[in-house]
């Protein structure tokens, strides 16, 4: 799993579930003039709460979070296994909601508590609404929104970064770098052949430029998120490139390029507007 391809939302929604998960040990509901030695139950103490609330969001949260940081997202009859993830935030805030307006059938005669009155949502129920809103909501405009769509954990802007592959200039065979010298190669001030001792050297010829259609690797980042597509031509994604993380790119393709993600993976990146190099 690459953390680096979790996004804002992402954040939010695991964010979101850890509140689920400290509202699940505080009071399920809550009682007027109720004496201190009562303990009510937390979120544990009822059976639909807990897996239609607790576990749900729990689960859902795990769902999406895995997803996007996965090289490949599995697929379960078909779907995505993000958009079971999403479907199980959806539900569990349903089931919240829910809650937070139904008192429990067990406490509606309540006489051992002498005057209380009619049970009320406990500051657990109320938390757990808010996280599990919070939790769908993220879940789902994520996709959607562009301030979500951000990197959670950008990488750090290289330093000097070097074409994939390159050599150091200077070294043996680089254009106008100077050769050492030995059998075929003379030494500064030693005559050319056919010049004249004492004479002034020839102009240098001129090094062979290399084609037009050559191509050094650079770096890049994305003004806004973009898809990766395979090198195949196949229609699906199977990368989001996120603005903040620097990505390589080793081929050109007309006006497309072909980048490398940090975990390695290829693809063929379409829209090439307003990259900025390295």
């Amino acid at each position: 799993m690459n953390i680096r391809s979790l996004t804002r939302g992402d954040g939010v929604v695991i964010g979101a579930a850890v509140l689920l998960l400290i509202a699940s040990f505080l009071d399920l509901y809550s009682f007027d003039n109720v004496p201190d030695s009562v303990d009510l139950p937390s979120l544990w103490g009822s059976g639909p709460v807990v897996f239609g609330v607790v576990l749900a969001g729990i689960i859902g949260a795990a769902l999406v979070v895995v997803a996007r940081g996965l090289p490949q997202a599995p697929k379960v009859a078909g779907l995505d296994l993000g958009q079971f993830g999403i479907a199980f935030t959806v539900f569990a805030a349903w089931c919240a909601l829910g809650n937070v307006f139904d008192a429990p059938g067990g406490y509606d005669n309540i006489g051992d508590f002498g005057d209380a009155n009619a049970p009320s949502p406990g500051v657990g129920m109320i938390l757990a609404l808010v996280a599990t809103l919070l939790l769908a909501a993220a879940a789902v405009a994520t996709p959607l929104v562009p301030a979500l769509k951000g990197s959670l954990v950008p990488a750090p802007r290289p330093a000097a970064p070097q074409p994939y592959g390159a050599q150091p200039p200077g070294g043996y065979g680089y254009p106008g770098a100077q050769q050492p010298g030995g059998y075929g190669h003379p030494q500064p001030g030693q005559p050319q052949p056919g010049q004249p001792f004492g004479g002034q050297p020839q102009q240098a010829q001129a090094q062979p430029q290399p084609p037009a259609g050559d191509f050094s690797p650079f770096w890049f980042a994305v003004p806004v998120p973009r898809p990766l597509f395979a090198e195949d031509g196949s229609p699906s994604p199977i990368a989001e490139l996120a603005p903040g993380t620097w990505y390589l790119a080793v081929e050109q393709r007309g006006q497309a390029l072909v980048a490398q993600t940090q975990d390695g993976r290829r693809g063929v990146l379409q829209d090439t507007s307003g990259i900025q190099r390295g």
